[in-house]
């Protein structure tokens, strides 16, 4: 699958991939810093943003088409940035392809299988996607009923677009994303370890990394390390943008 992309900048890569939900418009602030010293290339998942729509949703394809998009660059290898769904992704990468990632940085998720849960934002977005839709204060009125946080539904209608019949429609995959979310999206990583240098930063009040995920951390990714963001959640990124992309840098830096 060819993914939509945007490149910035100039020298060795840099690929960043975002959350569920998400477009590669989410990491534009770490990409923009960056930028001065990194050919920075941002990526769409599949079934997300201007990228391919596809039934097919699971990590190991998703890793697969990241992996074509850098034989279509000509690139024998990058650094890897990925946040959530994208953290997932970008380990699936360096497991299967340990030659392909220079760096692996992995942004607030864990090479393990989440349970399923009920979760309020595919509610509203899979409301959203059956709803006609005239303008975006209708969009935000239906998704408020699910989702009470303004910022939240506000980075989640960055996801609306005109159609052809001239109203709104949600360019997200929806159909897809339901059928997989609690089965393959859920799943973990797996492969043999990637030996590299790897980086996992954690939202120091969310439970996406926990104490009990840090021993199959060490096993699959021997050369990690922690660093945990004070203050934050799972949106650590854009909670204390200053910080995470101090952390970014230092490390892809690093000899």
């Amino acid at each position: 699958m060819q993914l939509n992309y945007t490149e910035q900048g100039d020298g060795h890569a840099v690929i960043l991939m975002h959350g569920m939900f998400g477009s590669l418009s989410n990491l534009g602030n770490l990409a923009r810093y960056l930028a001065d010293h990194y050919r920075v290339i941002s990526v769409d998942l599949r079934n997300h943003g201007d990228s391919p729509h596809d039934p097919t949703m699971d990590i190991p394809s998703m890793a697969n088409d990241v992996v074509d998009l850098m034989d279509e660059l000509g690139l024998p290898d990058a650094r890897l940035v990925g946040h959530s769904l994208g953290g997932k992704i970008a380990m699936q990468v360096a497991l299967n392809h340990p030659d392909r990632v220079a760096k692996l940085v992995v942004a607030d998720i864990s090479p393990v299988a989440y349970n399923p849960r009920q979760d309020a934002t595919l509610d509203a977005l899979l409301e959203l996607s059956s709803a006609t839709i005239l303008n975006r204060a209708e969009a935000d009125a239906l998704m408020a009923k699910h989702v009470p946080e303004h910022s939240t539904r506000a980075f989640l209608l960055k996801n609306l677009g005109r159609n052809v019949e001239g109203n709104y429609s949600l360019k997200l995959n929806m159909q897809a994303i339901a059928t997989n979310y609690g089965s393959t999206l859920a799943a973990a990583p797996e492969g043999p370890p990637y030996k590299g240098p790897s980086l996992f930063l954690k939202g120091e009040n969310s439970a996406y990394i926990q104490t009990k995920h840090q021993p199959i951390i060490g096993q699959l990714f021997p050369s990690s390390e922690l660093r945990i963001i004070a203050g934050v959640g799972h949106w650590l990124h854009a909670e204390k943008p200053d910080e995470f992309n101090a952390n970014v840098v230092e490390f892809i830096n690093s000899p």
